[in-house]
C-alpha cells in the first residue's frame, strides 16, 4: 500500500507524472456496495466505481446515462429503458477471462432485485416499497431492453433511478466476494478500486475501457487517478490543503470560517490568490422539527401542540442575523417554505414563508393563551454538538418573545433513535435530497409514511390528497403547483421551523480545473484536469 501512495500520490509538492485528484474523507468510508450508499461519504465513492440507468446534470434534469433513453406507457406504470451496449465493467478476477464483460439487461434485474431483496437488508430498499409490483417489478426482455413496473403512476421514479442505490453490479462480482464484496466493488463507472487501507487512504484508477466521451470524442476521465485520504481531524485536513497535499476541501469547519471567510462569506484578500472558492446552492434544508401527534403523551403536555405557539416560534428569531454572524452567509435564510432553492418547481414568490416578526410572535403567544404574565414553561431543544451555538442564538432570540427554551446536546446517532421512536418533542434535523424531485420533502410530512421520513407525524388529510395527486401528474407544471399548496399547508401548520437552505462550499486549488459544482454536491470527477 505504501508503495502503491508512493508511486502515484503527489506528495511534498512536487510534481508527479499521474494526475491523481485528492481529497480527505474525515467521515470515513465504510463501505463500497451501492447498496449501502446511504451517506455522502460512501457516495461520493461509489460514484466514481458505478454507473446508473439515469443521472441528474448540473441543471438539475435527468438525462440517460446507462440508459441510451426511455418510454413511458399510456399508463404511466410501465417504464422501457433501451441500454447502450458499449459499457464494460472494470476488468476484474470474478469474470471468466479477468477481462470486463459487457453490461446487459439481465445485470440491471439482478441489482434491482437485490436491493430490495430482504437477506441484503439494504437501506436503500425503501425507494421501491410500495411503489413497484409485488409480482414482477422487473423484467429483462433482452440483453439491452429493460422494463420497471409500478404499481400506481409515481412520477419521481425516473429520479430514484438516478440514486446511488440503483447502481449497477455485475452478479459475479456479488457472488465471487460475498461479505467481502463491500470492498472489493466491480462497476462500470469512470474509476476502479486499486487498494483501500481502511482508516488510511484508498486508491482508485482510471478505467480504461470507460464507455463515455467528451464533446471532442475524447474519452473520459482525464484523471489517472483517485487518491483519498481518512484523517479524522477537520484541522488535520485543513493543513493538508494548505500545504498542497490535497486538492480540494468540502465545506469548512466553524473554527477555520472566520480565518477564510469574510461575514458576508467571500474569501478574505490573503486567500485570494491561493485558493479557488467555490459556492452554489445545495438541495439541504436545516430545520428544527416539532412533533405533532395529538395521542402521543409528550404532546399532550405541552404548549406546542397549539399550532400558533409553533407560528410564534417561527416568527420569534433572526433567519438573516443567524446566517450572517454563526454562518459567514454560507446559506440562505429559510424565509420560503420546506423545499429548499435549488429544486426544480422552487417559487419564492408563490411559497412566502416566515421573517422576523416578534411583534406577531408574541401576539400569537398571548391569543394561544401564554400572555398577561402567564409563564412559558420550559421546552427543550435536542441538537447535536455541531449545532448547539446556533441552537443557543435561537433558544436566546425566542426568550426575548416569551418563549423559554432550554438545549439539549446529544450525540447524532442518539437523536436520531428518538425522533424516530417519537420520543424527542422539539429536535434539530436536516433533509438532504435523494433526487431532483420536491416530492423527496413532501413526503416526510405524508400521513401514511412512518418516522422516518415523517418525524413529526404530521397528519393533514387535505395534504395527503394534495400528494397523492402530484405523485401521479405528469406535467411538471402542474405538479410544481400542486408542491407549491403543499408546502403551504406545511407552513401554515408548522410542525417544522425551516433555518436555512444549505450551500455547499468548497475550497479548491488553483491548478484543478473543470471541477463543476451541482446541486446533489456529488463529486463530479469525469471532467476533472489536474494542470501544474
Amino acid at each position: 500500500m505504501l508503495f502503491i501512495l508512493m508511486a502515484i500520490a503527489c506528495n511534498n509538492n512536487r510534481q508527479s507524472a499521474k494526475k491523481i485528484f485528492r481529497y480527505n474523507e474525515q467521515a470515513g468510508i465504510a463501505s463500497l456496495d451501492p447498496a449501502f450508499a446511504k451517506n455522502q461519504s460512501i457516495m461520493w465513492a461509489v460514484h466514481q466505481l458505478y454507473s446508473t440507468l439515469l443521472e441528474v446534470d448540473s441543471a438539475m434534469q435527468l438525462r440517460p446515462i446507462l440508459a441510451s433513453r426511455w418510454e413511458a406507457d399510456v399508463t404511466n406504470t410501465l417504464y422501457t429503458f433501451y441500454l447502450r451496449t458499449d459499457v464494460f465493467f472494470h476488468d476484474d478476477a470474478c469474470f471468466a477471462d479477468g477481462k470486463g464483460r459487457k453490461l446487459t439487461a439481465a445485470d440491471v434485474l439482478y441489482s434491482f432485485n437485490r436491493l430490495i431483496d430482504k437477506s441484503v437488508a439494504s437501506p436503500g430498499s425503501w425507494i421501491f416499497n410500495s411503489r413497484v409490483d409485488t409480482v414482477q417489478p422487473f423484467k429483462a426482455l433482452n440483453d439491452s431492453v429493460f422494463q420497471l413496473k409500478l404499481l400506481r403512476p409515481f412520477q419521481p421514479i425516473l429520479g430514484i433511478l438516478s440514486m446511488q442505490y440503483c447502481s449497477i453490479v455485475p452478479h459475479e462480482a456479488v457472488e465471487k466476494y460475498g461479505e467481502h464484496f463491500r470492498s472489493h466493488p466491480v462497476g462500470t463507472g469512470p474509476f476502479q478500486l486499486v487498494r483501500w487501507a481502511e482508516g488510511q487512504a484508498m486508491v482508485l484508477k482510471r478505467h480504461t475501457n470507460y464507455f463515455e466521451q467528451d464533446e471532442n470524442a475524447v474519452q473520459l476521465p482525464y484523471l489517472d487517478g483517485i487518491k483519498i485520504s481518512f484523517f479524522d481531524s477537520k484541522a488535520t485536513e485543513f493543513l493538508e490543503f494548505r500545504q498542497g497535499r490535497l486538492d480540494f476541501v468540502n465545506d469548512i469547519e466553524a473554527s477555520f470560517k472566520d480565518e477564510v471567510l469574510t461575514k458576508t462569506g467571500s474569501l478574505k484578500k490573503v486567500w485570494t490568490d491561493k485558493v479557488v472558492l467555490q459556492k452554489h446552492p445545495y438541495l439541504n434544508i436545516e430545520y428544527l422539527g416539532i412533533l405533532v401527534e395529538d395521542s402521543n403523551p409528550l404532546v399532550k403536555s405541552s404548549p406546542l401542540r397549539l399550532k400558533k405557539i409553533r407560528q410564534a416560534i417561527n416568527y420569534a428569531f433572526d433567519r438573516r442575523k443567524m446566517m450572517l454572524y454563526l454562518r459567514n452567509s454560507i446559506g440562505i435564510a429559510a424565509e420560503s417554505g420546506f423545499v429548499p432553492q435549488g429544486m426544480p418547481g422552487f417559487n419564492a414568490d408563490a411559497v412566502k414563508g416566515y421573517t422576523y416578526r416578534p411583534d406577531v410572535a408574541k401576539r400569537l403567544l398571548q391569543e394561544a393563551g401564554y400572555g398577561n404574565g402567564r409563564s412559558f414553561p420550559v421546552v427543550k431543544l435536542y441538537t447535536v454538538p455541531v449545532y448547539a451555538d446556533l441552537a443557543g442564538y435561537i433558544a436566546n432570540e425566542l426568550l426575548q418573545a416569551g418563549i423559554r427554551v432550554e438545549v439539549e446536546v446529544m450525540q447524532k446517532s442518539v437523536l436520531l433513535e428518538q425522533t424516530a421512536k417519537s420520543q424527542a418533542l422539539f429536535f434539530r434535523a436536516s433533509w438532504i435530497a435523494d433526487y431532483p424531485d420536491a416530492e423527496n420533502y413532501l413526503s416526510v410530512f405524508y400521513g401514511k409514511n412512518p418516522a422516518p421520513p415523517n418525524y413529526t407525524r404530521y397528519q393533514n388529510s387535505q395534504f395527503d390528497v394534495l400528494y397523492e395527486r402530484a405523485v401521479a401528474e405528469t406535467n411538471d407544471s402542474l405538479r410544481y403547483l400542486l408542491y407549491q399548496q403543499m408546502d403551504k399547508l406545511i407552513l401554515a401548520d408548522a410542525p417544522v421551523v425551516p433555518l436555512w437552505y444549505d450551500m455547499a462550499i468548497h475550497l479548491v486549488q488553483p491548478y484543478v480545473k473543470g471541477l463543476a459544482p451541482n446541486s446533489l454536491n456529488l463529486l463530479e470527477l469525469r471532467k476533472v484536469r489536474i494542470e501544474k
